[in-house]
């Protein structure tokens, strides 16, 4: 495999904008889950105990990880077109194994400050990690399977709604971790457990319709890319809203009339992200093509900034979650609780108790305060990448 003389190899500024755009929503999730007051009790998409701000807070987030694994499996194709099918494969296979390692020691750590680990997160670094295990593994296919191989994961994978296995079940268990669990506690020894909370194939499914895509930027003519990408997005998005007007297939949870009709929009829109469902990826990836399409010749200040953040996403991404926990132990301590009071019997996470939490508006506040200085250390490591060639920068 040798390098296409159309394709483009260096950086797509695109990429970086709309990565850095999502990392930046993404981190208003994290910041509500360690500090409104309810989110240890309540679901925020719960129709019947929510309010409208607060279901946007959570539902608008929901366009991080898909997004984030969709342009992993895109900057994995242009970066492929620098190495042969062995170098890729064994780069992508490696990373892979790498993040779930972090994902596990680091980030599980980073989440419940236990220093016990006795619950083990799987979450989105795990997810990345297989997915692109997987890919690393397929790449020495072709482009055409890999395309197959991620329709029929997105695609196919709501058919397990309607097959029902035994529970407690091997069959059902490996389902879960797999393919269609909503979340999967695995007992791994007493007082220990594995919490797998984003379920491997599907997101698999994405990254590899996002490697599909990245065969876009052979595309030479600019225009016909931003067009095509356009024109797939708003295809995308004029199916999840088709799929999920029949109300049948595509995601577990129905829609239905609500006592308003806003809350009937809400109710519509609600698809499920555990694991992601046919309707869900819809969804969201739909907007995220036709706003990579529209972004495409963006040269402006916010464009910039956010082009600090996403040129190093593991970096923010770790970083941003240590910076969290850590505040939310300043504001343990600050707010009356006391060492009786970190370790809560219900929740996995230290100095997170149910009681402990503040009103939504503070959270958009601390979230704000969050992702400007996050911007300094950000800047720092994306100049220390740009300006040193050591081997280790191409994993983080």
């Amino acid at each position: 495999m040798t390098s296409n003389p159309k394709m483009t190899t260096q950086r797509v500024n695109s990429i970086d904008i709309l990565r850095g755009l999502v990392m930046l929503i993404m981190a208003l999730d994290h910041v509500r889950d360690f500090f409104h007051l309810n989110s240890v009790t309540q679901n925020p998409t719960d129709l019947a105990s929510t309010t409208p701000m607060l279901f946007f807070t959570r539902w608008i987030t929901h366009f991080c990880a898909p997004t984030f694994v969709l342009l992993s499996g895109v900057s994995a194709f242009i970066a492929g077109q620098r190495k042969t099918k062995k170098e890729l494969s064994r780069f992508l296979m490696q990373r892979g194994l790498w993040l779930i390692i972090v994902e596990i020691v680091v980030m599980t750590f980073a989440l419940s400050f236990n220093p016990f680990y006795s619950v083990i997160f799987f979450q989105i670094l795990w997810a990345l990690g297989f997915s692109m295990i997987m890919l690393g593994l397929l790449v020495k296919t072709s482009t055409k399977l890999i395309l197959v191989t991620g329709l029929v994961l997105v695609f196919g994978h709501n058919i397990f709604d309607f097959i029902h296995l035994p529970d407690h079940s091997f069959g059902k268990t490996l389902v879960g971790i797999f393919l269609n669990g909503a979340q999967t506690i695995l007992p791994v020894g007493p007082g220990r457990f594995i919490a797998i909370f984003y379920t491997a194939l599907p997101w698999t499914g994405i990254m590899l319709l996002g490697y599909s895509l990245g065969a876009f930027y052979q595309q030479p003519n600019a225009t016909k890319r931003r067009q095509l990408l356009f024109a797939l997005g708003l295809c995308v998005t004029v199916l999840f809203v088709v799929l999920r007007s029949l109300n049948f297939y595509g995601d577990p949870s129905r829609w239905s009339t609500q006592k308003d009709g806003l809350f009937t929009f809400l109710s519509f829109i609600n698809t499920t992200k555990y694991p992601p469902s046919l309707l869900f990826v819809c969804m969201t990836i739909g907007p995220a093509l036709m706003l990579l399409s529209a972004i495409e010749k963006a040269q402006n200040k916010f464009s910039s900034i956010l082009m600090v953040y996403g040129r190093v996403p593991f970096f923010y991404f770790v970083l941003h979650f240590y910076i969290i926990h850590l505040l939310c132990v300043i504001f343990f301590f600050a707010t009356g609780f006391g060492v009786k009071d970190i370790v809560d019997p219900v929740i996995p996470f230290l100095f997170r108790p149910q009681k402990f939490g503040f009103d939504l508006w503070v959270v958009y506040v601390i979230w704000f305060c969050l992702i400007i200085f996050m911007y300094w250390p950000c800047r720092w490591f994306g100049k220390y990448k740009a300006t040193h060639k050591k081997w280790w920068l191409s994993y983080v």
